[in-house]
C-alpha cells in the first residue's frame, strides 16, 4: 500500500468531468486575458519546458536577471493578472482547511515532452498555509519526497480531476513532475496537462 509522506494529501477524481470542462473555460477566459509564456531560469535563463501564466492578486514569475518572485503584472503584456475563477476560490475553501484566501494561482500548461524538476515552493511569505495543486487533461507522473532534496521519493499517477494538497509537514516537500502520458484524457482538445497551483504568498 502507498503511503504518502505526512501532511500530503492526494485527492483521486475529485472533480468530476462536468466541472473538470467548466474549470478549462475559466482558464481558458483567463490565458485570454493574461497569456501563456515561457518562464527563464534564473542565472542561465535557460528557458523551462512548461508555458505558465496566473490568476490572482499576485503570479509566480522567473527569469534570467531577477529570478523565482511574485509580482502584481504579467511580464509580458505589463497587466494585472485577472482574478482567481470562483470555482477555483470554492475548491480551496473545500480541501485546504484554512481560512485564508489564495492570493496566486499558477498555471502551467505542459506538452507531451514537458517536465518538471524536483522542488521545493518556498518563495512565498507565508509557508504555512497548504498549497493546492489541480490536474487537468494528460496523467501524468508525480514524484513527492521530504524537506531536504536527499530523502528518499515516491512516484504515482494523477489523472484529470485529481487534487493534491501539500499542507503541516508536507508544506515544504520536494517535488515534481517526471512526464506526461499523452493520449489519456480527453478533455483538452489538443491535448496536453494543465496543472493549476493555488498559493498564499503574503504572511
Amino acid at each position: 500500500m502507498r503511503v504518502l509522506p505526512k501532511g500530503i494529501r492526494h485527492l483521486p477524481g475529485f472533480l468530476d468531468r462536468e466541472k473538470q470542462e467548466a474549470l478549462v473555460e475559466h482558464i481558458r477566459a483567463v490565458v485570454a486575458q493574461a497569456p501563456l509564456f515561457v518562464p527563464a531560469m534564473p542565472k542561465t535563463g535557460k528557458p523551462m519546458s512548461v508555458r505558465m501564466t496566473n490568476c490572482g492578486p499576485l503570479g509566480w514569475v522567473t527569469d534570467k536577471e531577477r529570478g523565482y518572485r511574485y509580482q502584481p503584472l504579467h511580464p509580458v503584456t505589463g497587466n494585472p493578472w485577472p482574478a482567481i475563477p470562483d470555482a477555483l476560490l470554492e475548491i480551496w475553501r473545500t480541501v485546504s482547511g484554512t481560512s485564508k484566501q489564495p492570493e496566486a494561482c499558477l498555471v502551467n500548461f505542459y506538452a507531451d515532452d514537458a517536465r518538471m524538476g524536483l522542488h521545493q515552493d518556498r518563495d512565498e511569505q507565508d509557508l504555512e498555509t497548504p498549497v493546492v495543486s489541480i490536474s487537468l487533461g494528460d496523467s501524468c507522473l508525480f514524484r513527492v519526497g521530504g524537506r531536504e532534496r536527499s530523502d528518499g521519493t515516491l512516484s504515482f499517477k494523477l489523472s484529470s480531476g485529481d487534487v493534491v494538497v501539500l499542507g503541516g509537514e508536507g508544506r515544504l516537500a520536494f517535488h515534481g513532475v517526471d512526464k506526461i502520458y499523452p493520449g489519456t484524457s480527453t478533455l483538452l482538445k489538443n491535448g496536453g496537462r494543465i496543472n493549476l497551483t493555488l498559493r498564499r504568498v503574503t504572511a
